[in-house]
């Protein structure tokens, strides 16, 4: 009997000791977070900011895996297909809300195959023009384009991304005919604007504001109902010509279906509380980035499906289609 106490307490002490080691149960290893898109764009951007946090936060490292092409579809796929053991996240964006209707065919359905972890942020975007082009306003812009139908071009990141997106409204919304050019990446296509070679782009603010301080590119307008905070001389382009119009560039996280929901559960709070520290939403009010409002992930999921909806209609009132 003299030797059941310490032996029990002894027990109790190793439980108690153990039990910081055991909390926390994920991750125990590299997380990935796949980017459908090229490096230097707002969804790389702000998935290396998120995983450098994460890796503070969570002691492991988080990896950022840029998967560019067919408009974010290899990325996603790639992402979709992963093992759901909570070790591969999908960093998206309206483009994989707006390619559940652009695209007819997909490897993959993203309402199906990937579900919904959280929100992080939203932009404006910005309609410029390379300096060679003569508009100085948005109405002298319409007007050129109107005197030159199927003349002027548009690069964007690539089929149904937000600066497509942004270009196919603006052309149903002013009555234009704009050439479409797209790229690999926006930076491939910011790149092709600053040389001159396309004339204009719907660019996120986050990513070009350097170019129009600059003077590498000429800004036309900005594209939320009010004016950009960062960009607060430019006028939108509801205000400048094309009554009603609005698009921006909004980011969130995926992950595999079938991902255990405490993990996604975990996800979900972690990046809430990196987005409610003030020193990270004072850096991105100055790049003209917004936190959206914190979201359940059954609450973002919500919002997923209504974006999809609302950019089926955009799609089928611009006739943009891809097979």
């Amino acid at each position: 009997m003299r030797w059941k106490i310490p032996l029990v307490s002894m027990a109790a002490a190793l439980m108690t000791l153990a039990a910081p080691a055991g909390a926390q149960t994920w991750p125990t290893g590299p997380v990935k977070i796949v980017v459908p898109f090229g490096p230097g764009g707002p969804a790389d951007i702000y998935a290396r900011i998120l995983a450098q946090a994460l890796t503070e936060d969570l002691k492991q490292q988080f990896i950022v895996d840029n998967r560019p092409g067919a408009g974010g579809v290899i990325g996603t796929e790639i992402a979709a297909k992963s093992p759901p053991n909570g070790y591969t996240f999908l960093m998206m964006s309206n483009t994989q809300a707006t390619n559940e209707t652009l695209f007819a065919r997909k490897p993959y359905v993203l309402m199906r195959d990937l579900q919904a972890v959280t929100p992080i942020n939203s932009t404006d975007l910005v309609m410029v023009v390379h300096p060679s082009v003569k508009a100085k306003t948005l109405a002298e812009y319409i007007a050129l384009a109107k005197a030159s139908p199927g003349k002027l071009t548009y690069a964007s990141s690539g089929p149904g991304t937000p600066y497509h997106m942004a270009g196919e409204l603006f052309k149903a919304m002013s009555g234009t005919d704009i050439l479409h050019v797209p790229h690999k990446s926006s930076t491939d296509a910011r790149a092709d604007v600053i040389g001159g070679h396309v004339q204009m782009m719907f660019d996120a603010v986050t990513a070009t504001k350097g170019n129009i301080d600059a003077g590498e590119v000429r800004a036309l307008a900005t594209t939320g109902l009010k004016r950009s905070i960062v960009l607060p001389e430019i006028p939108t382009v509801n205000e400048a010509g094309v009554p009603g119009y609005e698009a921006t560039l909004w980011l969130g996280l995926m992950a595999p279906i079938g991902t255990p929901m405490p993990i996604v559960e975990q996800m979900n709070a972690e990046v809430a509380k990196i987005v409610a520290r003030p020193e990270v939403q004072a850096a991105w009010a100055k790049q003209g980035a917004v936190p959206m409002a914190a979201m359940t992930p059954a609450e973002f999921d919500s919002f997923l499906r209504g974006e999809i909806g609302k950019w089926a209609k955009v799609i089928e009132r611009s006739g943009a289609k891809i097979q």
